[in-house]
């Protein structure tokens, strides 16, 4: 009872906004008090509503009260604070749920703040005095506060486990050292601790070294998003201004060609409508004559009409015959022929300069490529190795083109499978044809990374890859794929490979199978063929650059044979 007197007594002189012993105290009018400065700031803050309170009772004063030092009750806490009366501990100074309590508090405990690993126990501030004031005491391992001491007691003995089994990998006692672990390595957990400490730090200075190199890293990336987004932007703004440019042209050209037909249909009309007015006047003055010449016919007197009357020879030469030719009636179309005929040579320039300026802007790439995914070395049963998988991230789906595609060519399956054809097919007629060559490109343009497989039946197929602008009227070697320097080719014949580009064979050996595997990498240049049958075999790379984006083809030998892209 005497103590919690105490604990009473404690609490009458804490001021309760700082929950620490009054320092300066005031009472106000309601009769509880505080430090000086807590009522002040606390009213500092209601100010603006106009009225002052209590924080404990709440009553409301209209007027801020004057404060003045209660000089009786600050003497008192001066003397208390000299016997040693000491504040009470504050809420967030006792332990909860999730802290460590102190083992010798009685009653409600406090918040641990060390534990010792020689007493296996947990202590307040005011219960680890001793540890700090006791010699024997002053020796023990003191560490931050922990609710699992009780794992540092071996469940067999009872004791401390100071020792620890490098055989086992495991915490003991001294007493598990001379029985079970007897004849294993065993060291003490402090010399365990000093190799696994020195080993940490290594760890600490590798992964310290790997977060710098990362810190550059990203601080060079950011230095190359930042330059991307500024030649982006950059060249954003020099390709509208030369776009404008180009529209201003062709702006000034159709005023200048409108200011040409206006011209010249003025011209033309001044022309016409002078000579309209020369014809006019002569039907008058025809007119007039005509009318003399019939009031002279009704001439009784025949003297006087045969002075009159002008001569035959005259009178014949006074006849008119048109000289007016007109042409046929055609006007302003050739005009309209002509500007047509230029709209379609610049969509012909802008189709084909636009796949060069698309491939620029794929070209951009400020990262290194990946390296290529490498195929498994040795053929193995079963599913496809994890390389394959790899490839197959790169996977495009691949049609083939229609208006490309000899006539002798069948497409089928979605137009993903390509067959060779004894009759001619009903194809229409197309520029993108080819005419002597059973060939046929895909519809889509690839550039990036692409990765793709056909399925080849029947007699010898060509495997492709080609330039869009690859000539196609013909049989000769500027159409065929390989036979030029616009296509690279491997054909695949009688269980051999032969690679071809630019006219130049390059013999393959390497394991005979139906299907083909075909791996781009167009920017880094780089064209590879597989075999791919339980397993993926390198037959052939191709390390070039490429300047166009290029189309997947295909090229039949034999009549019934295909292939599929898959």
């Amino acid at each position: 009872m005497a103590q919690k007197g105490v604990q009473l007594d404690r609490e009458s002189f804490c001021c309760s906004i700082c929950l620490d012993l009054l320092k300066d105290p005031v009472a106000i009018p309601c009769g509880h008090s505080y430090c000086m400065s807590c009522i002040k700031g606390f009213w500092d803050g209601e100010d603006q509503k106009g009225i002052h309170s209590c924080p404990q009772c709440r009553k409301t004063f209209t007027a801020r009260p004057v404060l003045e030092k209660n000089t009786m009750l600050a003497d008192l806490v001066e003397q208390l604070k000299k016997t040693g009366l000491q504040a009470a501990p504050a809420d967030h100074c006792y332990a909860g749920a999730e802290d460590v309590a102190c083992d010798f508090c009685s009653g409600r405990k406090l918040k641990a703040i060390k534990s010792c690993l020689s007493c296996l126990a947990s202590y307040c501030e005011n219960h680890l005095q001793p540890h700090y004031d006791v010699a024997p005491l002053r020796k023990h391992k003191l560490v931050e506060p922990s609710k699992k001491l009780q794992e540092n007691i071996c469940s067999v003995h009872d004791e401390v486990m100071k020792m620890f089994c490098r055989t086992d990998q495991k915490c003991i006692c001294y007493l598990c050292s001379v029985e079970e672990h007897k004849g294993h390595d065993t060291v003490s957990a402090a010399a365990e601790r000093t190799e696994r400490q020195r080993e940490l730090e290594g760890s600490r200075q590798q992964i310290q070294q790997r977060i710098q190199d990362a810190e550059k890293d990203v601080k060079l990336l950011q230095q190359q998003l930042e330059a991307i987004h500024q030649s982006a932007d950059k060249t954003e703004e020099h390709s509208q201004k030369i776009f404008s440019q180009l529209i201003r042209l062709l702006q000034k050209r159709s005023s200048d060609v409108k200011q040409q037909i206006r011209s010249q249909q003025e011209a033309e009309g001044s022309r016409v409508k002078e000579l309209q007015e020369k014809l006019e006047q002569e039907i008058t003055e025809l007119k007039r004559k005509d009318a003399e010449l019939q009031q002279l016919s009704h001439t009784e007197d025949h003297s006087q009409f045969l002075l009159s009357c002008p001569s035959v020879a005259a009178l014949r030469g006074a006849t008119h015959s048109s000289s007016i030719q007109i042409r046929p009636l055609r006007h302003f179309e050739d005009v309209t022929a002509a500007v047509s005929e230029l709209r379609d040579k610049l969509q012909d320039i802008l189709r084909e300069e636009w796949a060069n300026i698309s491939l620029r802007v794929a070209e951009v790439d400020v990262l290194l490529s990946q390296p290529e995914p490498e195929p498994e070395p040795e053929p193995e049963p079963g599913p496809g190795p994890e390389s394959r998988a790899d490839f197959l991230k790169y996977s495009c789906e691949i049609t083939l083109d229609p208006n490309t595609a000899n006539t002798y060519l069948l497409l089928s399956e979605g137009n993903r499978k390509v067959t060779f054809m004894h009759q001619s097919q009903s194809y229409s007629d197309h520029p993108d044809r080819f005419t002597g060559c059973w060939q046929v490109l895909s519809r889509e343009s690839l550039t990036g990374r692409c990765y793709w497989e056909v399925e080849m039946r029947g007699g010898r197929v060509s495997v492709a890859v080609a330039y869009k602008n690859i000539r196609r009227a013909g049989d000769g070697n500027e159409c065929l794929f390989g036979r030029n320097d616009k296509s690279w080719a491997l054909d695949c014949f009688s269980g051999s490979y032969t690679f071809w580009h630019n006219n130049i064979s390059t013999s393959i050996s390497g394991p005979r199978a139906s299907r083909v595997g075909v791996y781009l990498d167009h920017r880094a240049g780089i064209l590879s063929f597989y075999s791919v049958s339980g397993t993926m075999t390198l037959l052939h790379r191709v390390q070039t650059t490429f300047t166009q984006p290029l189309c997947a083809g295909v090229w039949l030998w034999d009549s019934g044979s295909s292939a599929e892209f898959v």
